[in-house]
């Protein structure tokens, strides 16, 4: 393949070893989407959504950063790049831009990355149904919102309570950088099963919106 941009490629990730490479059997980390060889696409792997992106886990992403490397990924991987391509590295470029944009819509908002760190740190010691609203104050607020959202009879009433709500999401992200950041992946699930209520009503919230317009 022609033309690589080199910016593209994953960083070498601590831990990952060497593999060869499936065309030119020259040595390629394990990681890296293109051989730094001879250019041709590797399989996609193994590997979590962090290390996909040559990142190690954390909360703290920079999502305008993703977001680039997101993109150059996809320019490289473009069908049209392996027009005149083997039949196995098209395919093997398909695989690669699937797990990619896995990857991508996992890692860019908060709370489907806070639920994939949950899973991916503490998915062996969590109980079950850890995604269940069981905290009592948890629930309490819920009730308290929602009612508080039924009596909202004006788009300004609306306005005031969304503003809250968003107010809550973010303290929500604080916490959960802080906690991810001190390894309390318990700590994390409660805050992450709170922040899935208040997304949600962040929806219900349009929804309602819309009725009053």
């Amino acid at each position: 393949m022609n033309g690589l941009d080199k910016t593209a490629q994953e960083q070498k990730v601590p831990g990952l070893g060497v593999m060869s490479c499936w065309s030119c059997k020259g040595p390629v980390s394990e990681n890296n989407t293109f051989c730094d060889t001879c250019g041709a696409v590797q399989p996609p792997g193994q590997y979590d959504h962090f290390t996909r992106f040559g990142l190690k886990p954390s909360f703290d992403i920079n999502v305008d950063w993703l977001d680039q490397k997101y993109f150059d990924f996809q320019r490289n991987l473009h069908p049209d790049q392996f027009a005149t391509c083997s039949v196995q590295e098209k395919t093997l470029s398909q695989q690669q831009a699937t797990s990619i944009n896995d990857a991508y819509e996992t890692l860019k908002k908060p709370l489907s990355r806070a639920d994939y760190m949950v899973d991916l740190l503490g998915g062996t010691f969590l109980p079950e149904g850890r995604n269940v609203i069981n905290d009592q104050e948890l629930l309490l607020e819920s009730m308290e919102l929602r009612e508080a959202l039924e009596e909202c009879g004006t788009l300004e009433q609306v306005k005031v309570l969304s503003t809250r709500v968003q107010h809550e999401i973010q303290s929500c992200i604080e916490n959960l950088s802080k906690l991810f950041g001190d390894n309390d992946i318990e700590g994390a699930c409660r805050v992450k099963t709170r922040l899935k209520y208040l997304e949600k009503l962040t929806e219900e919230i349009r929804m309602h919106q819309t009725k009053l317009v």
